[in-house]
């Protein structure tokens, strides 16, 4: 049995409900069990965000992740200091380094620093970010692909949205061998 239990977190705005929208939703198109919970502050854009992701071979009892997460990608310091300590021993966190300073303060769990916004930034932009990040996942997680990521991006957005698959496929690649130079 492999089950993921995945914490995106960060400001509303940094595209972390989209991340996590687009992980489940390609979990249902390789046919998995999944489930996606939402939860943010009445601010929306600029307050706090985060959502719990869980992409499994089998049923999803519940959908809340409280300290049994597998990976964390913290997009801010708040959510670092809020989520890193929901992860279990020998997960991961995946920390954008372009807005958090700090490290992570386990030494039980890998952690992989992302300069998420510079690679974004060479894409065309920052809002990219989210996507960088998500590519860093999936180095570390191969619960779900890249193809099915992008696939469900157009499910996600939109056919209107479908002429940015091609830079988004940049984002999620060089987050994914951002975290492979790490690794090696």
């Amino acid at each position: 049995m492999s089950t993921s239990r995945v914490i995106c977190a960060g400001f509303g705005g940094q595209g972390v409900m989209s991340m996590g929208q687009l992980m489940t939703y390609a979990g249902m198109l390789e046919n998995k069990e999944v489930s996606w919970l939402p939860s943010y502050g009445p601010e929306m854009r600029g307050g706090t965000a985060n959502c719990s992701v869980t992409i499994s071979d089998e049923p999803v009892g519940s959908p809340i992740i409280t300290d049994d997460a597998t990976a964390a990608i913290i997009m801010n310091s708040p959510s670092l200091i809020k989520f890193q300590d929901d992860v279990v021993p020998g997960g991961v966190v995946l920390i954008n380094s372009s807005l958090i300073h700090e490290k992570c303060d386990r030494d039980d769990v890998q952690s992989y620093y992302i300069d998420a916004v510079d690679i974004s930034n060479q894409l065309g932009g920052p809002k990219f970010a989210n996507m960088v990040m998500l590519g860093a996942f999936l180095a570390i997680d191969d619960s779900v692909n890249i193809d099915s990521v992008l696939e469900a991006f157009k499910k996600v957005f939109g056919k209107s949205k479908e002429k940015f698959i091609p830079v988004n496929r940049q984002a999620l690649e060089a987050g994914y061998n951002a975290v492979m130079s790490q690794k090696n």
